[in-house]
């Protein structure tokens, strides 16, 4: 990319505007001494401070609903999506889910497919976002939500749907009630579009895939931003969406980050009447590939919320390193991590439980390897206990 990659004359052009008919955005570009319109590369947007979730819900609540950051005619606003805080996001025409239509065309899924969508159409955008983006792909949509699980089987067996988005468990929920009640035969379900849970969620995946005969598919999506990032089956992680600039930043200091350090997940958006100009997610990841001016093109998967992280010897450990030593370690069928700080030292222990016949020296050994490729230190123990709570964390601090 050079300074010439028409992204920015997009980019400069749309907030430019913005901030002439937003006045929250013009106040924020204002305090931090920026101009839009002088944005030529990834370097001069950097300038800006990000904006994080909690100070938008701040300026929401000064000035309701948008905070002064809505570009657009009200007019237009076509529903209002309510997040956690509250933090109201308009929604705009445009078509596609947000974005989330380009996850649906990696998959293959269109015209001649039925999704079932058990996604809530209340309050929260899932619902609705997978909806449009199926029928923007041709796709025909029966929208379930949660519950009603006898007849929500009934209807995948009598209607043909070959696709479902849903909650993981909701999903094996769905897909256990047809099969013991039609018979295995009944399942013609081909795609499952599902959404993340903590712990081990690869490998409960790769199970899913094994166990169902379908192929699962999740995307990077936030109510504030629309579609992020999405699988494509080509490779680890997430395509970055092409209307949307990615960086990986300090969470302190919004600087961006070397390549290959995880950090806080910074977006733009590239049209502007939602102005979300170097946003910050709260969700941690490192970029698995960028272009020449550091612009994220592929992110990994979340390591955690920021504030889930725990500084060990200078280095930020996430949740998500404990589930990649569980999926690097065969025989290792759920790992948790202890943080303490020991006569002025952070100290690591983890603590394994096996599989049944499973080997413990070469399960220690090879989560012990995981770990120092994950999280780039050593754990200073790895001991195999008997178990660990189904809830229990994957990371714990007791250096406080």
């Amino acid at each position: 990319m050079t300074q010439s990659d028409p992204i920015w004359n997009d980019i400069a052009m749309a907030y430019a505007t913005a901030s002439a008919r937003a006045p929250g955005l013009h106040e924020r570009f204002r305090a931090a001494g920026f101009d839009p319109a002088a944005i030529l590369s990834l370097d001069d947007l950097s300038r800006l401070p990000v904006l994080k979730k909690e100070t938008l819900l701040a300026l929401q609540r000064a000035d309701p609903p948008f905070g002064g950051f809505l570009a657009a005619d009200r007019a237009r606003v076509e529903r209002i999506y309510v997040s956690p805080g509250p933090i109201f996001e308009p929604s705009l025409p445009g078509g596609g889910g947000h974005g989330l239509d380009v996850m649906f065309r990696a998959a293959g899924v269109g015209s001649g497919d039925i999704v079932l969508n058990t996604w809530s159409y209340h309050l929260v955008p899932a619902g609705l976002l997978f909806d449009e983006a199926a029928r923007a792909v041709g796709a025909c949509v029966i929208p379930g939500g949660v519950g009603n699980r006898e007849l929500q089987a009934q209807v995948i067996v009598e209607t043909g749907v070959s696709a479902i988005a849903a909650s993981t468990a909701f999903f094996m929920a769905l897909a256990d009630t047809v099969i013991e009640t039609y018979g295995r035969g009944a399942w013609r379900v081909r795609h499952a579009f599902l959404g993340g849970e903590m712990g081990d969620w690869m490998s409960k995946r790769r199970r899913i895939e094994a166990d169902y005969g379908v192929k699962t598919w999740a995307c990077y999506a936030t109510a504030d931003l629309g579609l992020v990032g999405y699988e494509d089956g080509q490779g680890e992680g997430y395509v970055v969406h092409p209307d949307r600039v990615v960086q990986i930043c300090d969470p302190l200091s919004g600087a961006p980050l070397p390549a290959g350090e995880t950090g806080e997940v910074v977006v733009t958006t590239r049209h502007a009447d939602w102005p979300m100009i170097r946003f910050g997610t709260g969700d941690s990841a490192f970029a698995l590939e960028s272009s020449t001016d550091s612009r994220v093109l592929r992110l990994s998967a979340l390591q955690g919320r920021v504030g889930a992280a725990v500084k060990v010897r200078e280095i930020f450990v996430y949740p998500r390193v404990i589930e990649e030593v569980v999926i690097a370690s065969p025989g290792v069928s759920a790992a948790q991590a202890v943080v303490e700080r020991i006569d002025g030292r952070d100290t690591v222990s983890l603590a394994l439980v096996l599989s049944p016949g499973a080997d413990p020296v070469a399960a220690q050994a090879q989560a012990a390897e995981a770990f120092v490729r994950s999280a780039r230190i050593r754990a200073d123990t790895v001991n195999v206990i008997d178990a660990l709570p189904e809830d229990a964390p994957l990371l714990v601090n007791h250096k406080d």
